[in-house]
């Protein structure tokens, strides 16, 4: 009889705890209930995470560095990994290409030499190299003696795809984490002056939002790019074209704190705080900002694949990075001729992180999206 009263509805005690508990959660607590139930988001999270990490130590995870040459192999294709031979297991290992010229159109091409066999060593002695700028160290998470070991084939000056797109997405996806937060901090402030003191300030700030929204957005960075001095060093043009994709990036976070300023501002906690004295700065930042924080999350997560696909598309069209660079784009100016393409597809295999990495950030934020109401069925 007691079990029934505390138990009206007639469910076991397990699920009466867990109903009863969703009373209890706080607001971060729903949301993480409610998007650990996105099993895509979950995904393209653990796969960003991987690409990150990927990116953080490309010097270890790469066997060679983006410079290294290999001459007589230029426009090698992807080697292929063997762990059988005459149906015995031999472990990872390789074997060797051989060069010879096609005499009816002139191309050279490779062929696996089955005489030549080269075992795949892990953490091995390899190229020596320095962790982040700091760290002197010459082992590598796997390597091969006597033979370059190209995952992805080499370009067309004997350098290994594979290596060079795991250097590259240290650029590509920082570029797209520092873009967003400066994006983010434009947003913040300029969208959370326009919300708050409204009127003529209001006014002029829409009028500049209005007006930089107009302008196509590709064109814009393409001059702004353009106008880039070729000769400039590699980390200048890294900020000036995180800048370049900053500037408009901004004004859709803007309207968006500003919208929410403007309803929040009459709230009576903001009056409360108004009356003991708080400045107009601490009530935004502490009191107004925190409500809609899981908004602006999500708002930032589906701003950065947008980053990455711009300084893509710049670099692809030669008017971002520039060699000596590395990045996904610059990789991707290789396939610009269509009858490269056509003999060499594997200089398009780079174009697979970034489309992985757009789908998956695109993934996460529709999770964060759906999470940021919990209340919502």
């Amino acid at each position: 009889m007691k079990d029934a009263q505390n138990n009206p509805n007639g469910y076991n005690e397990e699920e009466f705890l867990k109903e009863e508990s969703i009373y209890y959660a706080s607001q971060w607590q729903l949301i993480w209930w409610k998007f650990r139930r996105h099993k895509l988001a979950i995904v393209g999270g653990i796969v960003l995470f991987l690409l990150y990490i990927l990116a953080i130590f490309c010097e270890f995870l790469a066997p060679y560095s983006p410079a290294t040459r290999f001459e007589g192999y230029q426009n090698a294709p992807p080697v292929k990994i063997h762990f059988f031979e005459n149906g015995r297991f031999r472990g990872p290992f390789i074997y060797g290409l051989e060069r010879e010229l096609n005499t009816k159109t002139f191309q050279w091409e490779f062929k696996e030499d089955n005489t030549k066999k080269y075992p795949v060593k892990f953490f091995s002695k390899g190229e020596p190299y320095k962790l982040w700028g700091m760290f002197n160290s010459d082992k590598h998470l796997f390597t091969v003696d006597g033979h370059p070991l190209f995952l992805f084939g080499s370009d067309n000056m004997g350098r290994c795809l594979f290596s060079r797109s795991l250097y590259g997405a240290r650029i590509s996806l920082s570029i797209g984490l520092v873009g967003v937060f400066l994006s983010f901090v434009l947003g913040i402030v300029i969208g959370g002056v326009s919300g708050y003191y409204g009127g003529t300030v209001d006014i002029y700030i829409q009028r500049i939002i209005e007006f930089l929204s107009s302008i196509p957005t590709i064109p814009l960075w393409m001059a702004l790019s353009a106008a880039l001095p070729k000769d400039w060093p590699v980390i200048k043009t890294y900020f000036a074209i995180t800048i370049i994709l900053s500037i408009v990036g901004w004004t859709g976070l803007a309207r968006v704190v500003r919208g929410k300023l403007l309803a929040l501002r009459e709230e009576d906690y903001t009056m409360a705080a108004r009356l003991a004295g708080a400045s107009e700065w601490r009530i935004i930042m502490r009191h107004l900002l925190p409500s809609f924080t899981s908004h602006l999350i999500v708002s930032i997560t589906l701003s950065i694949p947008g980053m990455i696909l711009g300084e893509t598309s710049l670099s692809f069209l030669g008017l971002g990075m520039q060699p000596p660079a590395v990045s996904w784009g610059v990789l991707l100016q290789d396939a610009q001729n269509i009858a490269a393409v056509a003999l060499y597809p594997w200089k398009l295999l780079p174009s697979i992180f970034v489309i992985l990495t757009v789908l998956c950030f695109n993934f996460l934020g529709d999770g964060l999206r759906d999470a940021a109401d919990p209340y919502a069925r």
